[in-house]
């Protein structure tokens, strides 16, 4: 089976020099090629826009926002100038396997999912981490104990959605819009292979008390969830993550 449907890759960028030129390869060297990547750079001080003139193809459409609003006024940005029927997204730092797009393309058309994703491998400069598999599919009640979509790994379906755009908030825009898109239809779907890396910094160490305490904030401002409902979904969230170290 194939398909030639039109692709919106979404890529933000902010001082992205260091590894933006091999994202774009990895959007570049896909099997499926009919696509198009929207970069919105978010006002950048480093040489990113000079990266990313520097490639010639006439599928990489560049937006330089005029003053910086972070990763979801990005996003949304590209979201907006999409004409893709299929929406995906891809950070400046990480990477496609070659046949990512047109495994998982054929895979929703086939099955008619509107919202996919897949397993991806973690790695960092010294070389792979962990591999991440989540489970087959995913609702909604079951995303808000733990966001297991990889934004760099989803794609959504706009002919059966529409366009759907990320909340603005500092944290958890993904997962804002998983949620969104998972109160329209019933569940999201794993296409079952490796098919991108995530870049993660071995020398960070996650602040687990910060991202705990913007979880329980996303719960009660972004979800407006009551204090019994955000306590049900935040014991969840910190046992699964016991779990998964």
């Amino acid at each position: 089976m194939t398909t030639q449907e039109l692709v919106s890759i979404i890529m933000p960028c902010y001082n992205a020099e260091q590894y933006i030129r091999d994202s774009i390869n990895s959007v570049l060297n896909q099997t499926h090629q009919c696509f198009e990547l929207i970069i919105v750079d978010d006002l950048s001080t480093d040489n990113s826009i000079n990266i990313i003139n520097s490639f010639a193809d006439s599928r990489i459409k560049l937006i330089q926002l005029t003053k910086n609003g972070g990763a979801g006024i990005a996003r949304n940005t590209g979201i907006e100038a999409a004409q893709g029927r299929f929406i995906a997204f891809l950070d400046s730092d990480d990477l496609w396997r070659p046949n990512k797009l047109k495994t998982q393309l054929e895979y929703m058309i086939k099955e008619g999912h509107s919202l996919s994703y897949t397993q991806y491998q973690k790695f960092t400069q010294e070389g792979k981490g962990k591999l991440v598999i989540p489970p087959n599919t995913v609702t909604y009640n079951e995303l808000l104990y733990c966001n297991v979509i990889g934004c760099l790994t989803a794609i959504y379906d706009t002919k059966i959605l529409g366009k759907q755009f990320m909340p603005l908030i500092r944290k958890r825009q993904d997962m804002g819009l998983w949620l969104k898109i998972l109160s329209q239809c019933d569940k999201a779907y794993c296409c079952p292979q490796v098919l991108a890396d995530y870049r993660t910094d071995s020398g960070m160490t996650q602040n687990k008390l910060d991202a705990a305490k913007y979880q329980w904030k996303f719960y009660r401002q972004e979800l407006n969830f009551n204090i019994l409902k955000s306590t049900k979904y935040f014991i969840g969230y910190a046992v699964k993550g016991i779990i998964r170290k």
